[in-house]
């Protein structure tokens, strides 16, 4: 079983964006209202049945496939703890403005009330930024429950971003950002996003958006704000490395990336690779190569063996 190129997956959302997506992977640009590239999902947008999930050239869900043949896609580890999904969303995002503060349920949150088996515990790898662009990371010092609520309700967003984590980006930036922790991504970043399989976001601006309600799926005020993290944190812990992996140990239960280039051979097992720059080619023992380029997006199948980079390419391989 050879690697499969996957095309796009564009999901339309409330912010602007989606020009980046079109020019990384050298598609057409069409229009700045589908800001978010859902690769290899099975994951469906949050009250949709089929929207997110990625579709393959005839119309074929890739759900259906991997439940069609699992022992080809997947290691037998992976299908002992999750069964014929990957367990994790990947992300193509284009913020064609600022997103709106917000961060996400943990699993044990979202399973006692909101009916998911994931949260969402996500990370960044940066792909471009423009001069200037940043994003926000948690509170640069502890707040009060009733600090955090006042300035909530007031919908006082500059007094909350003032008191955040600005953390500058460029390209090849990667940060990990656990559940609970608020955040904002600046205008003029693409990013590369792992995520737990879930569409669940809880924001705290909501002003001109959407309801109040609508911004806290439907739950109660102090249920919603007692699951943000007030606490200081420091971004040396979320933006740690060790070598060619991109995100420190804690995010490992989640997900992997690992920085991979031409010469590099990558053992057997279910990941998929993005191509970040140059060219080449992904070749197997037991199949045909598949060229990578930038914007490459290639899944590649536990049966496929090890496959090796060949080429002046380098690329980010994504796994759970």
């Amino acid at each position: 079983m050879k690697p499969l190129e996957l095309g796009p997956n564009q999901i339309r959302r409330f912010y602007r964006g989606g020009a980046r997506i079109a020019a990384f992977r050298g598609l057409p640009p069409d229009g700045d209202d589908a800001p978010e590239d859902w690769v290899a999902s099975t994951t469906t947008v949050n009250g949709e049945t089929e929207t997110g999930r990625s579709r393959l050239a005839g119309g074929i869900w890739l759900g259906d496939l991997f439940a069609a043949d699992p022992e080809s896609f997947f290691e037998p580890e992976h299908l002992a703890a999750h069964g014929p999904d990957p367990a994790l969303l990947l992300k193509l995002l284009d913020a064609g403005e600022r997103l709106p503060l917000h961060f996400h349920p943990d699993e044990r949150f979202a399973a006692e009330h909101l009916g998911s088996r994931h949260g969402k515990t996500e990370a960044w790898v940066i792909l471009e930024a423009d001069p200037g662009a940043a994003v926000h990371v948690g509170f640069a010092r502890d707040l009060g429950a009733d600090e955090l609520g006042a300035l909530v309700d007031a919908q006082d967003v500059d007094g909350l971003i003032r008191l955040m984590n600005r953390l500058p980006v460029a390209a090849g930036d990667a940060i990990y950002v656990p559940a609970g922790l608020p955040h904002v991504i600046g205008e003029g970043i693409l990013l590369l996003e792992l995520q737990e399989p879930s569409d669940l976001s809880l924001l705290l601006e909501w002003e001109g958006l959407m309801s109040r309600e609508e911004a806290f799926l439907g739950l109660p005020r102090e249920l919603v704000l007692g699951a943000v993290t007030r606490s200081a944190v420091e971004l040396e812990m979320l933006t740690a490395r060790r070598g060619a992996a991109l995100f420190p140990p804690e995010a490992d239960r989640f997900f992997r990336a690992d920085l991979v280039a031409g010469g590099d051979t990558l053992e057997a097992g279910f990941s998929v690779v993005i191509g970040t720059d140059g060219s080449g080619e992904l070749r197997s023992e037991r199949a045909e190569p598949v060229p990578l380029r930038r914007g490459s997006v290639l899944l590649v199948p536990y049966a496929a063996g090890a496959v090796e980079l060949a080429g002046s390419c380098r690329a980010i391989r994504c796994r759970r």
